[in-house]
């Protein structure tokens, strides 16, 4: 896990664009504060530079930026390829490979490039990355990332005149550093920001700034000139192959076993100390379970909880800990010490990133850190296996709506609404606790009431501001896969299509930006199992009775984890890793919010109309409605905008 930047074109040379790019990389140590190095071809005008958190093979020969044996090849390279010992004999069989200097994955994609070309070289890797190659005998700079998105990459053109030239780096706060870049903020950008709290690739908070797609390679000539980036490989492409073959169940769970144990295996390969996060929930147990299981010493673990109901999750991951005897080290955090992340946040996640689990995020990859330098994830388990509530919601919804008038849904609708959401919240809560925020979601379902059809529908079940660009002056919504502009997904039904989007959208674009920043932060290096590529193709040739059963997801990745943890430990309801974001904007975010939020401040700014924006934050102080969300969205904006004039 690394840093990367780089510089194409432009007028600076020698010393100057060695330094500009020195810039770059120091703006991102935290990324790799072991080692840092930088090339430059002064006559073509590009420089590379890299930050080195170091993994893999520790010695020198792991140095970067690196040149391939041939000598055509200069690539610096961010991430994990589990197989590259696979790779390693794979070039000695066909005679291709060279007289290795050391054992770095770095050092085999190289020898593959030089062997097969860089496409393919990716085709037959296993692993999460973002690269750079410079061909010193085209004169063609190659961009490159992982097939989910685990490693990002920007990249964009700034600079006017002989200045104009292309960057790209890990990080934002990399190109903020060269003396080019412009920071026009994007007011497109801000609308898709405040629809799903996150912002969508390719797009980036800044014009002329693109996030490189996941599983896609951007060619471009000395000058920055090329097509647009081609896809190397598809997400959901194996279950739009036809009817998919159903296995009997327990072959199905079998090699769903075997599948992930070796996953596990090969990211538990690490020269320096290693753990896992553990949350005591279906996905992050399967992957410790399989550690502990093939491992030769006790698995470390980590979870952090909070002393308030219905946020603490730590008292299941320690039981789960205990049943499998891992070393397992938990932190009990207060609400001060929760707070006291949000002033980080606008550093830490580098754009307007509104995802509120970001802060126990950082705080459990903090804890992490004090011990090992590598922790293994369970995320990817929801988007594969059927694990979000809200497939199951949406597509019983949608066939009951389909069969009615459009007319009659909307005056359904207008009924639902006629009632104040804290009426249906009393009436929820007398039947169940867990029905204290019916009103909220009541009010939320009546806005989609109306769809025309099931992606519509996701699109209103997972937006945050329904009409952003009627909230953000000067925007207009650009269209992106969930609001006009979808993949093709054919032969899927309606809980498949959801999933397929959020394996495209949501997970690489918010869970996994979330998870690499809060870990990169603190110089601690993540691996996904759940999302090694051979998984995800598993997972969606797979029939959707192997995953929904009874209304329950991720029925098959349960038999997996029933191998080594009883029922009792797991089956509850999905709890997720928030905070009680609601109350603590009631009460000791609220001045800190208010600063914020202040009408004056948002009139002078130009950014947002300030009247619906004051509008919730007046029904949330009040207690009549929960906005906390919607307001998070804005806040976060705020904080990263006045963050950025520092």
């Amino acid at each position: 896990m690394c840093g990367i930047a780089g510089i194409l074109g432009g007028d600076l040379r020698g010393d100057a664009l060695l330094s500009a790019c020195r810039a770059m990389t120091d703006a991102i140590a935290s990324r790799g504060p072991d080692d840092q190095g930088h090339w430059l071809d002064a006559t073509a005008g590009v420089a590379l530079g890299h930050r080195r958190l170091s993994i893999l093979d520790l010695s020198p020969a792991g140095h970067q930026p690196m040149r391939s044996a041939s000598g055509r090849y200069v690539m610096v390279f961010n991430g994990e390829i589990y197989n590259h010992l696979e790779m390693r004999r794979e070039l000695l069989l066909a005679q291709s490979a060279p007289q290795w200097r050391g054992h770095s994955d770095t050092e085999t994609l190289l020898a593959g490039i030089d062997a097969w070309g860089l496409e393919q070289t990716i085709r037959r890797s296993t692993g999460m990355f973002a690269l750079a190659l410079w061909d010193t005998q085209q004169k063609t700079l190659s961009l490159a990332r992982d097939r989910l998105g685990e490693k990002p990459l920007y990249y964009g053109w700034q600079g006017e005149g002989r200045a104009h030239c292309l960057m790209f780096a890990s990080e934002l706060k990399a190109l903020r550093a060269h003396p080019a870049f412009g920071g026009r903020v994007s007011r497109d950008a801000l609308a898709l920001f405040m629809r799903h709290n996150y912002v969508p690739a390719p797009h980036s908070i800044y014009t002329g700034i693109y996030k490189l797609p996941p599983a896609s390679i951007l060619v471009l000539d000395r000058a920055g000139r090329g097509g647009a980036p081609v896809a190397y490989w598809s997400a959901p492409h194996p279950a739009t192959r036809g009817a998919p073959v159903v296995p009997a169940p327990q072959q199905a769970v079998d090699e769903l076993d075997v599948l992930l144990r070796d996953a596990v295996r090969q990211q538990m390969v690490a020269d320096v100390p290693l753990g896992a996060f553990l949350s005591g929930g279906i996905d992050s147990s399967t992957v410790v379970a399989l550690m502990q299981a093939q491992a030769s010493r006790q698995v470390r673990t980590f979870s952090i909880g909070f002393d308030i109901a219905g946020y603490d999750e730590a008292v299941h991951a320690r039981r789960v800990a205990e049943h499998l005897g891992t070393e397992h080290t938990e932190l009990y955090v207060t609400a001060e010490q929760a707070l006291k992340v949000i002033p980080r946040l606008p550093a830490v996640y580098d754009e307007p990133f509104a995802d509120s689990s970001q802060i126990p995020t950082l705080l459990v990859a903090q804890l992490a850190r004090a011990q090992v330098t590598v922790a293994l994830s369970g995320d990817g388990g929801d988007e594969l296996f059927g694990g979000y509530a809200r497939y199951v919601l949406a597509a019983r919804l949608w066939r009951r709506l389909e069969a009615l008038p459009a007319a009659l849904r909307k005056f359904a609708a207008r009924l639902i609404t006629a009632v104040p959401p804290q009426v249906w919240s009393g009436m929820g809560a007398l039947v169940s606790s867990r029905l204290a925020r019916l009103g909220d979601r009541l009010h939320k379902g009546a806005g989609v009431l109306a769809s025309s059809d099931i992606d519509r529908l996701y699109l209103g079940l997972v937006s945050h501001w329904d009409e952003p660009a009627a909230l953000v002056l000067g925007s207009t919504e650009p269209a992106t896969v969930l609001n006009g502009k979808p993949p093709l997904l054919d032969g899927l039904d309606e809980v498949e299509r959801m999933m397929a989007l959020d394996l495209v959208t949501y997970l690489p674009d918010d869970i996994l930006v979330k998870v690499d920043r809060a870990a990169m932060a603190v110089s601690l290096e993540t691996r996904i199992p759940l999302l090694d590529h051979r998984v995800v193709e598993f997972a969606w040739s797979l029939p959707l009775s192997l995953k929904l059963r009874d209304g329950a997801g991720k029925w098959i990745l349960r038999q997996v984890l029933y191998r080594h943890v009883p029922p009792a430990l797991i089956d509850r309801p999905k709890m997720g890793f928030g905070v009680p974001l609601d109350s603590w904007l009631r009460g000791p975010l609220r001045n800190w919010a208010e600063a914020l939020l202040e009408p004056e401040r948002l009139g002078r700014e130009g950014w947002f109309d300030p009247a619906p924006i004051r509008r919730k934050w007046a029904e949330h102080l009040s207690g009549r409605r929960n906005w906390a969300y919607h307001l998070w969205d804005v806040l976060v904006f705020q904080a990263w905008l006045e963050a950025q004039a520092q």
